[in-house]
């Protein structure tokens, strides 16, 4: 579009609108989740009523996962904080 001002044309919005509509296409297509899960781009899509269930799991999976512990920001939720 800078190359069309700079030589004096205007880019006609019929062709602007037909260049950007397969982007937007593909964006809507490729933005919904289940096309990323499908793909296996993330760990898949958590039913929002078993998020809470979900999310237990995962923090329990981590605090027992090997390897060093750091401190956490809160003392209070850092189980070698002083009693």
């Amino acid at each position: 579009m800078t190359q069309l001002k700079a030589s004096g044309q205007e880019w006609p919005a019929a062709d602007e609108e037909a260049f950007k509509q397969p982007i937007r296409q593909q964006y809507e297509t490729q933005g919904h989740p289940y096309y990323a899960s499908a793909r296996l781009w993330d760990d898949g899509v958590i039913d929002p009523a078993e998020t809470r269930r979900v999310l237990a799991l995962c923090l329990a999976t981590a605090r027992h996962a090997p390897g060093e512990r750091r401190v956490s920001a809160c003392s209070a939720c850092d189980e070698r904080a002083p009693a």
